[in-house]
Order: C-alpha cells, then structure tokens, then sequence
C-alpha cells in the first residue's frame, strides 16, 4: 500500500509558519489558528532537519506542547539550528494548546507584527488546487470512494466528482450499524438528485457476523475497518475496469487522534477505519485529499461545491457507526434500539431549535442494566446516554448546558417508547479528558 498519500498545500510564494511538532494532540490546532487568519501553515516533527526547514523558509517558528516533561532525560529538545535561523519563534506549552481567553490576538501579533507575515491564504483558493492534485495523481485511472453520507466523504465525493468525473465510482455500504433510514436517504440525495455512480451493497449480515463475540474498542474498529476493505475489494473484483485507488474523507482530526501525527511522539487516543484499520496488504491506493483540513474548512469548501445546507450542517458520525457507540457486544436488537433512541433525540433538538446550536449529538448504549418503573410495571433494563458537545473544530469540546425541561422530555420519550431501556443518563463529560464518542 502506498503512504505516501498526503496532498501538499503549500503555495511557494506564500508566506508561512511553521509549527513544529513535539507530540501535541491539538498541535493541528494551531496551524488551524494560523490559516484562519491568513497565512499558511505546515508541521513538521520536533527533529525536523535544517534542510527540511531552509526549503520552507518560513517567516517565523511556532513550537508545540506534548507529553513529555522537559525536566525528565532523553525527551524531546528544540534541534540547535532552529535557534540560528534569525527568524520569530513563538512557544505555546502544554496548557495554552487550546489557545483560549486572547490566544487568537497573540497568534496575530506573532504572525502579523513579529513575523510581518502577509494574509494570502485562503481555504476558497484550495479546491481548483486540489482537483488539479487529484488529476495529476489519479489521470484517467478509476477511484473507489467509500460514500457513508457525512460531510467528509460527501465533499471528497464533490472534489472527485469534478475532478475524475465518471471514473469516480461510489460505493455506499449498508453495514447495519448506521442511523435509522440511512441508507434509503442517502441513496436518495446522492444517486437520484446528484447523479453520483453510486453502487449501494447490502452487507448487514457479513457486519454483525464478523463482529460476533466482539467487546473490545479497538478490535471493533479493526473488524470493521478490515470488512469494509474486503467488501471494497470484492465490489472493484466484480467491475469491468481494474480499480487502483481507494479515495477517504479522512481529515485532520482523524489523523491525530490516530496518533499519524507528523511527530513520533504523539499518543495514541484512537484507531479510525479512515486511517488506524487499513490492512497492510490493501490493494489499492489511497486518496484522501482532505486529510489536512479541519471539519469547519471541509464544511467552507462543500459549500462552494453545492452540497446542500443540510447535508454540510449534518452532525458528523464516526466512520464505524453505531459500532463505537454500542458498549460491549454489537447485535440487531441492540442496534435497533438505538437507532429508535438516537432519531428520538434528534428529533426533538430539532424541533426545539437546538440541533444547529450544538456540534455533535448522539445516544450511546450501555451494557448495564438499572431498574425502572414503566406503567405498573417494575422493568430491569439497560440504559441509554444522550450526548451533546459545542466545538469549533473537535480537537477541544465542552458538553452542551441543553435546557432540563428538554432533556426530561426527550428521556421520557425514549424511555416510554423503548421497552428495554429502563434509564436515560446525559454525559456531562469536555473533551479533554474524555472523547466526544464513547468508544
């Protein structure tokens, strides 16, 4: 498999900073910040060469945070050369990496009046680059992209829609862990109203048959990452023409929270079937041409494609469904349940003009049982958690202060109507420390 897969930004004539990597998870973050304010941005790892840095000629260095201590040995230490580069170089440590309380004006003071950088870079110049990218890469060879319906895989569809025209080939695969009615509504938008060559596969029984006797997090991520290759695979087997590349809407926060980072020090927080479950012996190779853009860059760029405003405004779902959102062993009836759980509370934050006021909402479900009372009845069941968080860009997320009188209706809703859930819980949990989905 080729990894050689990212696609480079950098415009020669533009003015750039560079930040370099000592293992940060929101080390993303701050380039993000940087490019906001109009300037490019690139990282580098903290060993990062003298040649590698004099190629870029930044006009000023932004050095991360990580997770080592600077009083322990053999940690990670600043190269000597940096320092005789005669230009700006601005320290963040490991507590301001979410550069809140006045962190954009101290960005813009480095990168303006320190670095006398110029703001030329724009995320609306990005996407006739990219498509030229994906042509020079791809030519006239066909692409195989995984289409879930999320914004990320919805706009990597766009970008190869004009890019590779027909020669893109959608696959959208029914694993029996999506949202309820998923897959009748995606076929829907994509295959009748986009005209994408979209091929929709049934594959719920393969899904539940791997995932069989499967509790652990990241071997469920793995089973359905490698399933999704196989299925991948088998459906390029059955077309007429040789395919030898697998596009992803993998993006930036799915490749730190894989620890891909560009620096060897990053931790691992999760695998992720766009970019921690791909078998090594995969045929085809990837393209992932959003890989270094955050959400809300991806959301900028869809809507000049033309996706619709429901479509870019949708909140995001992990990549192996409801998969990471059931808690221990994965089955039809677990999964039901949640779905019914999960489009009662979406339904009802849409109905109160909440839904565009929080980033991400979900029902988790969780292994245990509690005791209830539903009627005249006693019932031992299990128990649902609604989740909503607030975030700029999901490296960082605070939970949503969501109205009591809306999270008692909608845990009465789901309750009363669902007749194993016996208990509703709201996670009141930011991220960090914990992760905006449960698994």
């Amino acid at each position: 498999m080729n990894k050689d897969n990212k696609f480079s930004l950098k415009e020669k004539k533009l003015d750039s900073i560079l930040v370099v990597d000592f293992g940060s998870q929101y080390t993303q973050l701050i380039a993000r910040r940087v490019r906001e304010l109009g300037v490019y941005s690139e990282i580098f790892p903290w060993d990062i060469s003298l040649e590698n840095v004099k190629v870029n000629n930044p006009k000023g260095i932004i050095l991360s945070g990580g997770p080592e201590s600077v009083t322990k040995a053999n940690t990670p230490r600043i190269p000597e050369h940096i320092f005789k580069l005669n230009v700006p170089i601005l320290g963040i440590c490991y507590g301001m990496q979410t550069l809140a309380e006045q962190g954009t004006a101290i960005l813009e003071n480095f990168i303006f009046k320190i670095c006398e950088s110029t703001p030329q870079w724009r995320i609306e110049d990005l996407i006739e680059h990219r498509i030229q990218e994906i042509r020079d890469r791809v030519g006239d060879q066909k692409v195989l992209l995984g289409l879930s319906g999320g914004v990320d895989s919805s706009v990597t569809a766009m970008l190869l829609d004009k890019a590779i025209g027909k020669n893109l080939i959608c696959v959208f695969v029914d694993n029996g862990l999506l949202r309820k009615n998923e897959a009748r509504d995606v076929e829907s938008l994509f295959k009748e109203t986009m005209d994408l060559n979209l091929l929709v596969v049934d594959a719920k029984k393969v899904f539940f048959r791997h995932l069989k006797g499967i509790t652990e997090p990241e071997q469920k991520r793995k089973v359905i990452g490698r399933t999704f290759i196989d299925i991948f695979d088998n459906e390029a087997a059955k077309l007429k023409d040789e395919i030898n590349y697998l596009a992803q809407g993998t993006i930036y926060p799915d490749v730190i929270e894989s620890s891909e980072s560009e620096s060897k020090e990053a931790r691992v927080i999760k695998s992720h079937h766009n970019v921690g479950g791909l078998p090594e012996d995969m045929k085809m190779e990837l393209v992932e041409p959003l890989r270094d853009l955050f959400k809300d860059e991806v959301r900028r760029m869809g809507a000049k494609l033309g996706l619709p405003l429901q479509m870019l405004n949708r909140h995001p779902f992990p990549g192996p469904g409801l998969g990471v959102r059931i808690l221990g062993e994965i089955c039809k009836d677990k999964v039901a349940t949640l779905q019914n759980a999960d489009a009662i509370f979406i339904e009802e934050l849409i109905k109160a003009n909440l839904y565009d006021h929080v980033s991400q909402a979900f029902c988790a479900y969780l292994p245990i049982k509690s005791v209830g009372v539903v009627g005249d009845e006693r019932r031992y069941a299990d128990v649902i958690a609604i989740r909503a968080v607030e975030t700029v860009d999901f490296m960082t997320a605070d939970w949503a202060k969501l109205p009591h009188d809306f999270l008692a209706h909608v845990s009465n809703r789901i309750v009363n109507e669902l007749d194993n859930i016996s208990r509703v819980v709201y996670d009141i949990s930011s991220k960090p420390p914990a992760t905006i989905e449960w698994e």
